[in-house]
């Protein structure tokens, strides 16, 4: 199938000047993008400019919002400090640029301190084990993505922190890992994005999860933007039928194989491609599964979650979570009060049939696990918010509920305590937070 998108043009800051409608932005916008790359990512590509983003609705457009740097994401005085020192270079700026990083908690909810297994002794590089059902694995080929999301918390693995990067050359220590922990039956590919890999090099990661010897792992995931960001992976690229033959590899091995796609905004699923991609999936015997983090300045909208998750269903996937924008990157520009974000996911979830209904949230990645903000109610005259573990660290207190004190100025689970004059948690929320402190 031939389309007008099939040649893939990345942009990166040092060729941001050719896409064909820089021009069309004010001096003080390029000044803004060019200025913060060099402090967070930056990566677009020809379909998101050119299919995607409305260029005469700059800069409100979600999709701008969601792929170019704003001048709100880093804070006045860092901004004035960068523009006296950009034309300068040398020392100076890379300390102010190594500063501004390690201020915006590069790596949260404990995922170098406590996230990380061990292997025979070693530390096992590219792997996190945080819940017991479920191990995340970073092929070193898959650290990239076709475009970078403004918001992503997996910024440092963009920018040359090395030193906080997560990836993998082959998925044979991940393999024995697994023999030895048969407690585990997810495993998630993550990244970056593995579908920046061609299907080779993702087969060769792939293949060895299906061994016999491996059958207590019973789901593949993948987390991928693809079908937002480059829909012709599943339709026209030179393997694309080549990838969904190895999607039929895993289920034909017994396995469940699901894409755990991001969509931010129904605008991504609108193209006649992203569309057709998602048909194909769901051919090859995939499951796609959507989420997404609800976002200050592109998807506030209930309206537009209502007809994200519609027409996601439609198109065969299914609503997984709502996510609460985590703690670090440029989190003050995106974030919402979690009394807002449950606005948001209820406003929206009311809208929608019951089959659209199996989506979660909203919810945060926290230390100790994933909460879900289960309502705000009111006990004995206090009003508070209901909350409950769907993931945890300690299994044991999955789906116990708790009850914070109401706050509207609460912005994730270290902002909340106890309602009811109650003794701390049971849980430790800024346990994540400490560690990562001291790791720095």
């Amino acid at each position: 199938m031939a389309t007008s998108y099939d040649k893939f043009v990345p942009y990166t800051r040092s060729t941001i000047h050719k896409i064909p409608q820089w021009e069309t932005l004010t001096k003080d916008q390029r000044e803004a993008i060019s200025l913060i790359s060099l402090v967070l990512p930056f990566r677009v590509n020809s379909y998101v400019v050119d299919t995607l983003i409305d260029w005469t609705n700059i800069p409100d457009d979600p999709i701008f919002q969601l792929t170019f740097p704003q001048p709100g994401m880093l804070h006045p005085d860092e901004f004035e400090q960068l523009r006296a020192m950009a034309d300068r270079g040398g020392a100076d700026l890379a300390h102010l640029i190594r500063r501004i990083r390690h201020r915006m908690n590069p790596h949260p909810a404990g995922q170098l301190t406590h996230n990380v297994p061990m292997l025979d002794g070693k530390l096992l590089e590219g792997v996190q084990h945080k819940y017991r059902e479920t191990v995340l694995f970073f092929p070193s080929a898959g650290q990239s993505c076709h475009a970078y999301c403004t918001f992503c918390f997996r910024w440092p693995q963009f920018v040359g922190m090395n030193e906080l990067k997560f990836d993998a050359r082959s998925s044979h220590q991940l393999a024995a890992y697994l023999r030895q922990h048969r407690e585990v039956t997810d495993v998630l590919i993550t990244g970056g994005d593995p579908l920046v890999m061609n299907t080779r090099s993702l087969a060769g990661y792939i293949e060895p999860l299906l061994s016999p010897d491996l059958d207590h792992v019973q789901t593949i995931r993948i987390g991928t933007k693809a079908l937002s960001y480059w829909p012709q992976r599943f339709v026209t690229d030179r393997d694309a039928d080549d990838l969904l033959r190895l999607f039929e590899r895993v289920r034909a091995a017994g396995k469940n194989l699901a894409l755990m796609a991001h969509f931010n905004h129904p605008n991504e699923l609108d193209p006649e491609i992203a569309q057709t991609g998602l048909r194909r999936i769901a051919n090859a015997g995939a499951v796609v599964r959507m989420q997404a983090p609800v976002i200050r300045h592109i998807n506030e909208n209930p309206d537009d979650w209502a007809r994200m998750w519609t027409l996601g269903v439609r198109l065969g996937a299914v609503p997984y979570y709502m996510f609460v924008e985590r703690d670090t990157g440029p989190n003050d520009y995106f974030r919402l009060p979690l009394v807002r974000a449950y606005e948001i996911f209820q406003a929206a979830y009311r809208q929608v049939s019951g089959l659209a209904r199996t989506v979660r949230g909203p919810s945060m990645s926290a230390f100790p696990g994933k909460v879900l903000i289960d309502g705000v109610v009111r006990i004995n005259g206090q009003q508070c918010f209901a909350l409950q573990f769907l993931q945890a660290r300690d299994p044991s207190i999955v789906r116990r509920p708790f009850f914070a004190k109401f706050d509207r100025n609460a912005y994730w689970l270290d902002d909340l305590q106890p309602a009811f004059d109650a003794e701390p948690f049971f849980f430790d929320a800024k346990a994540g937070e400490a560690h990562d402190q001291a790791a720095e």
